[in-house]
């Protein structure tokens, strides 16, 4: 059973990847549509953080009450409204209204299922799932373009719409699986503890937890949101090109989740965390040479996607190994709120530090934050012993 309800889940980390690539794929001609500004698109993106870091917040609390499975279907049902009513809207208060379960779905699913996860499966499997959340943000954008080329955004919007209550109704029909594993687990399991974040800043090791995801999603969404401007501004690769090579972070980190999956168990979640941001550093470096040479920029963006395969999923799955199980329901909702935190803010400040002080100071924004990354969980796991 444990077999099938990891199948399940695989699936349900897709439906958790779909909806966040589709608003950038679409906003070009979507802005339009609406009447709004092209940097709109940042307060929508805000709305959906900020409805992500309410839920993550409060997964825990749902999770004991209601349990991981009505969770997370209850949460891809809500995107799948959330997108529906992207599809029907014409206009920007619509739209931000949408947003706001938009994000709280998102949210609630991150949280529960990758404590699930971490709780019940190894490091390898925790890696193929956030591989196949990469497999979601790579299909998203390709419903899109065809969406675009034979009707329009909205299409895009309703046909991923149905793909998640597709998904969401595989799931209802998957509740005799988890009920039975779920009879395992209490039988086995710590009952899990509702604990805030007062009470969950106070327990050795959390404060440099969260500091160190924190650090590792700024330097993520920093990555996705301005390689492709430092490749044009910088290194003077044309903006056709900048694209399809800025899209190499993804297939590296997506690619790099794969193949990590075959040595997680061996190498551990610390030795892992060590290894990808030491990938990243040599990516950075690689970066940074003082060359035009379009390849090199290329091989640079591919091993900084490389490197950061492996740092997200082995973070939150030694969770449960650093404060135990019946405490990472309540600290991976927490870490989640801190990602969104460091996604959410982080990426704009590279904005207005770029445009003041130049956007080849990008590979060194990045390394910042993988420093501050590799000493706060090298700090969680001495202090969690």
């Amino acid at each position: 059973m444990y077999t099938l309800l990891i199948a399940i889940i695989y699936l349900a980390f897709i439906s958790l990847g779909l909806p966040d690539s589709l608003l950038g794929s679409a906003w070009p001609v979507m802005h339009r549509d609406i009447d709004a500004s092209i940097s709109f698109m940042g307060i929508i993106a805000m709305v959906i953080s900020g409805g992500t870091i309410i839920s993550s917040l409060l997964s825990n609390k749902l999770t004991n009450k209601f349990g991981t499975k009505w969770v997370t279907t209850l949460s891809i049902f809500l995107t799948a409204v959330a997108l529906l009513g992207f599809s029907y809207s014409n206009s920007i208060i619509l739209i931000l209204l949408f947003a706001i379960p938009y994000g709280f779905g998102a949210g609630a699913i991150d949280a529960a299922l990758n404590n699930y996860v971490a709780q019940h499966y190894s490091s390898k499997h925790m890696s193929w799932l956030h591989c196949f959340w990469g497999v979601g943000t790579i299909i998203s954008p390709f419903v899109m373009s065809y969406a675009l080329n034979n009707s329009s955004w909205n299409v895009g919007y309703r046909i991923i719409a149905f793909i998640q209550l597709g998904i969401g109704f595989v799931l209802l029909l998957s509740m005799p699986i988890w009920n039975k594993n779920d009879n395992k687990d209490l039988e086995k399991s710590p009952s899990p503890k509702n604990i805030g974040i007062i009470e969950a800043l106070k327990i050795k090791g959390v404060p440099s937890l969260l500091l160190g995801f924190f650090g590792y999603c700024a330097a993520e969404s920093t990555a996705v949101a301005w390689s492709c401007t430092y490749l044009v501004e910088v290194k003077n690769i044309d903006e056709p090109t900048a694209a399809a090579f800025a899209s190499c972070f993804f297939i590296g980190m997506t690619f790099g989740r794969f193949i990590g999956g075959f040595i997680m168990d061996k190498l551990g979640d610390r030795m892992m965390i060590l290894l990808g941001s030491g990938i990243i550093f040599l990516g950075i470096i690689v970066m940074l040479l003082p060359t035009n040479n379009h390849l090199i920029s290329l091989i640079g963006l591919i091993i900084i996607g490389l490197g950061c395969a492996p740092i997200y999923p082995c973070i939150i799955h030694s969770t449960p190994i650093n404060f135990g199980a019946e405490n990472s329901g309540a600290i991976i909702g927490i870490q989640m709120a801190s990602a969104y935190l460091g996604s959410t803010f982080m990426a704009p400040l590279f904005g207005v530090i770029g445009k003041a002080i130049g956007f080849n100071f990008f590979p060194i924004y990045i390394s910042l934050f993988i420093i501050l990354t590799s000493i706060m969980i090298e700090r969680t796991f001495n202090q969690t012993k």
